[in-house]
């Protein structure tokens, strides 16, 4: 855990492979394997874990999905800054009702109604036909949807819009990539901000990085505030 503080303090996508930068996404169904993880300098705690449960080696997601069936988000996260997002889609037809199960995804997450769960690590977007509520924090490598409301017991992060029809709502900070809105309130934890538009440049804020809300957020630190039905 020690040796992979670096995947607590960096944004998701800190930093990708040259594979990725060169715009090629990885697969779900490529394989890692023990020497892939070594020539990325991973912990000795996660080659150790991942030596014992994928011996010959395992895909893409499979690992981060084993990742998340034993509560080691700090070692999905890693794995999916170093291979990033991928093209894959996974959709759930039914309410997703199970608050103790973290789901890390490196793709695009849909449900069809809505979810109630403890965390959410996504590399694509997420969204839902209803509400989304975590109990701990939810990140995604591109957009946040929702027909409802958004609600999560500590923080909310986007690499593009955060959307909700209802009220967007977070123990701890909100950042977005680009703009905010919600058909009711947007809220962040006491003490913390709300971060709108951190991808984009301040001069294209009023364009790409809009907050829009019935009230203006008291923490509203960056982006550009636009009261909801104003023109």
């Amino acid at each position: 855990m020690i040796c992979l503080l670096h995947t607590l303090t960096s944004r998701l996508y800190g930093k990708i492979t040259t594979k990725q930068e060169r715009g090629r996404k990885m697969k779900g169904s490529q394989l890692i394997t023990l020497d892939f993880l070594k020539a990325h300098d991973a912990c000795a705690e996660g080659k150790r874990e991942f030596k014992r449960v994928f011996p010959d080696g395992g895909e893409y997601q499979q690992v981060l999905d084993r990742c998340a069936d034993e509560d080691r988000m700090d070692f999905a996260q890693w794995l999916m800054k170093v291979c990033g997002p991928s093209d894959d889609v996974r959709t759930f037809d039914e309410d997703f009702d199970e608050p103790d199960k973290n789901i890390a995804f490196a793709g695009t997450l849909y449900f069809k109604k809505g979810a109630n769960i403890k965390r959410i690590l996504a590399g694509g977007g997420i969204k839902a036909g209803l509400g989304i509520k975590v109990g701990l924090g939810i990140k995604a490598g591109g957009g946040i949807e929702a027909g409802w409301g958004i609600e999560a017991g500590r923080g909310i992060e986007a690499g593009w819009d955060i959307k909700a029809d209802l009220g967007i709502k977070a123990g701890c900070g909100i950042e977005a990539g680009c703009g905010i809105k919600a058909g009711w309130g947007i809220k962040a934890g006491c003490g913390y901000g709300i971060f709108s538009g951190l991808a984009v440049k301040i001069a294209d804020w009023p364009q790409f990085a809009v907050v829009t809300a019935k009230t203006k957020p008291d923490n509203l630190i960056s982006g550009h505030w636009k009261e909801l039905g104003s023109c």
